[in-house]
């Protein structure tokens, strides 16, 4: 099972995103306790969620008419829609999603004895412990951010003085213990799921994306340094040949296909994702330069938006890198020593083979915003360009 082998994994990136996507509720049970563990977990972020809205939605309304304050509490609850949205479309796709990982399990390649290929699944596997840690640090420095600004915020202050992280308004006074430190764990309960909810879907496509595009390159390798015939085997080595090469014809085609199945699920996620991050972007930027706002909210919204822009270069990375590998499959095929095989009728069918698969191979495998367009580091920028744009109108209010 592929759970079970990331249990044993020893690569950082795959251990944290398995723990994560476990604390939302939403990963493989391989037995009747743990998959109650699961339904509990998923209600509990569900939970979670919905309270948190609630909370920001009441704050926005009872806040209608200050523009920092609205713009603070619009920001929030755009996060805690995308989280939302995350959970419940992977919830609706969870069978595929599902097969997603158990495809992966059965099809991508191991690392063998061969040092480039052991190079290309090692350059992969640190790429993504760079980019987790990097984001993971940030969100929890925003979820940080959030919890310490009260806490600061508080000292010297009266017990009838004291602050929530987010402001809760009902009847009973909230301030006064013990309805203080109830409402202060419940809402850092659901920040902190908030975060994961947040980060957790990203790290899993990236991650994915990346190892999918290292499959790439190792098939790439393999298609250049594919059987070679010797001289003593000139009578039986094409036929070698061609049974090696229609194994990477194969191998080619499962990566294809699971490329598609990742498309299936994420690509609404995409589109969401593309759609929200400017504007995202745009409201961190202008709530650290706000007039009115503190020391700790600058902080919190720093992090936040060097979460966001790191996340953007994260996924959009993964998916050029998805775009660029696929592609340069018709180049390691057209670099493999086929121009040494006799021209007989299996020679012919080897190069026949040989050009079907570098025109697949000129049909890039890429990940879509629900169809619209493929996603790469072009879209990084253009999404960088229309944030600075909307920044620039929103300052101008």
């Amino acid at each position: 099972m592929f759970t079970m082998r990331l249990v044993h994994s020893k690569d950082r990136s795959i251990i944290w995103m398995c723990f994560l996507m476990k604390v939302i509720g939403l990963w493989i049970a391989t037995n009747r306790a743990e998959q109650l563990r699961r339904n509990f977990a998923l209600i509990y972020t569900l939970f979670a969620l919905i309270t948190a809205t609630c909370i920001a939605v009441r704050d926005l309304y009872f806040s209608w008419g200050n523009f920092n304050n609205c713009v603070y509490i619009l920001c929030n609850i755009l996060y805690l829609v995308v989280g939302f949205f995350k959970v419940v479309l992977l919830y609706v796709h969870r069978q595929k999603f599902y097969d997603l990982i158990m495809s992966a399990e059965r099809n991508f390649i191991g690392p063998g004895n061969d040092r480039q290929e052991q190079k290309i699944l090692m350059d992969c596997k640190r790429l993504c412990d760079i980019f987790i840690f990097f984001i993971t640090f940030c969100v929890q420095g925003t979820c940080a951010g959030y919890a310490l600004t009260p806490i600061l915020e508080n000292i010297g202050k009266d017990e009838s003085e004291r602050l929530l992280p987010f402001n809760m308004w009902i009847d009973f006074p909230t301030s006064m213990s013990p309805y203080f430190e109830v409402c202060f764990t419940i809402q850092i309960l659901s920040l902190c799921h908030v975060g994961v909810c947040y980060l957790c879907f990203d790290n899993f496509l990236c991650i994915m994306n990346l190892h999918a595009a290292s499959q790439f390159r190792v098939l790439q390798h393999r298609l250049t340094k594919v059987y070679v015939i010797n001289d003593k085997e000139k009578d039986d080595g094409t036929d070698k040949y061609y049974a090696t090469f229609k194994d990477y014809i194969k191998q080619h085609q499962m990566l294809i296909l699971y490329c598609n199945k990742l498309e299936e699920v994420f690509n609404l996620m995409v589109l969401a994702q593309v759609l929200l991050f400017s504007l995202l972007i745009c409201l961190d930027g202008y709530l650290v330069l706000m007039d009115d706002a503190s020391a700790t909210r600058r902080i919190t919204f720093l992090f936040h938006i060097l979460g966001c822009i790191c996340q953007l270069l994260m996924f959009t990375y993964s998916c050029d890198c998805l775009i660029q590998e696929s592609l340069n499959i018709a180049e390691a095929a057209y670099k493999s020593p086929w121009t040494i095989l006799p021209v007989d009728e299996m020679g012919m069918m080897v190069r026949k083979d040989l050009l079907l698969l570098i025109m697949r191979s000129r049909v890039p495998c890429c990940l879509t915003a629900s169809g619209f367009f493929a996603v790469s580091l072009e879209t990084y920028t253009r999404v960088l360009s229309t944030a600075v744009s909307y920044f620039t109108l929103l300052t101008h209010y």
